[in-house]
């Protein structure tokens, strides 16, 4: 008899814009595991292997992620769905992923032991600081790229609302809020918000992709607060 999937909010293959936090950290346990097998007995076609497991994932869905189906199918029924978060982070870490295993194989088969033996203990590192503490390097580095580059702006961050993309209803102080339904962080940082007396308008990312675009939002939650003229006074988030 299957087990029943009403403890999750978020089905793990079909909302594929949201990812339950704890699913790319025991993804990033076996990469972690097997390119530092790789780097100590020398073996190509480990990190290969994990290359190729980490772009079969990005490409065809988690369905193709051994280790993500294992936290779904086996694990996650036991410990409950953990908080939700954007997805985009952890598919850059897992792409950054795919390139550097795929390098340190490449150097292998190229008679460069040292350097391919250098870069699977690289991820290795990278992946077991995820797995045993949640910092992931590749989405910080995402979520700092996202802040820089402004998403299609230019700048380094949001500089002004229009108002008539919210019917003209902005006010003095008001914080814009891009979320996502799923997303455990955003219902956490308005639920502060509102409870310090903010008055908040959130942007359904899902339901609003076009507004998500306009502002170039790499990453939700993210919030500013704004003037009546849409002028952005601070970012909060």
């Amino acid at each position: 008899m299957p087990a029943s999937r009403s403890y999750r909010h978020a089905d793990p293959y079909r909302d594929t814009d949201v990812i339950d936090a704890r699913a790319p950290r025991v993804n990033q346990l076996v990469v972690g595991l097997v390119a530092l097998a790789g780097a100590l007995t020398g073996l190509w076609w480990l990190p290969a292997l994990m290359a190729l497991q980490l772009a079969l994932g990005l490409t065809l869905g988690r369905r193709w992620c051994l280790a993500c189906v294992a936290y779904f199918e086996l694990l996650q029924p036991r410990l409950g769905e953990g908080p939700l978060e954007d997805s985009r982070p952890p598919r850059f870490a897992n792409l950054v992923g795919v390139v550097v295993l795929g390098g340190s194989a490449l150097a292998y088969l190229a008679g460069f032991a040292a350097a391919g033996a250098a870069l699977a203990l690289l991820v290795a590192a990278l992946a077991l600081l995820s797995a045993a503490t949640g910092f992931c390097t590749g989405c910080q580095i995402y979520k700092l790229a996202a802040r820089i580059r402004g998403l299609g702006r230019g700048h380094g961050h949001i500089e002004r609302i229009e108002p008539a993309d919210f019917g003209g209803t902005l006010r003095l102080q008001m914080v814009v809020q891009f979320t996502h339904p799923l997303c455990s962080d955003c219902h956490r940082l308005e639920r502060e918000l509102r409870a310090a007396g903010r008055d908040v308008i959130t942007v359904d990312v899902r339901s609003r992709p076009e507004l998500a675009r306009k502002y170039g939002v790499g990453v939700v939650p993210t919030a500013v607060a704004v003037d009546a003229s849409g002028t952005v006074l601070a970012r909060l988030a």
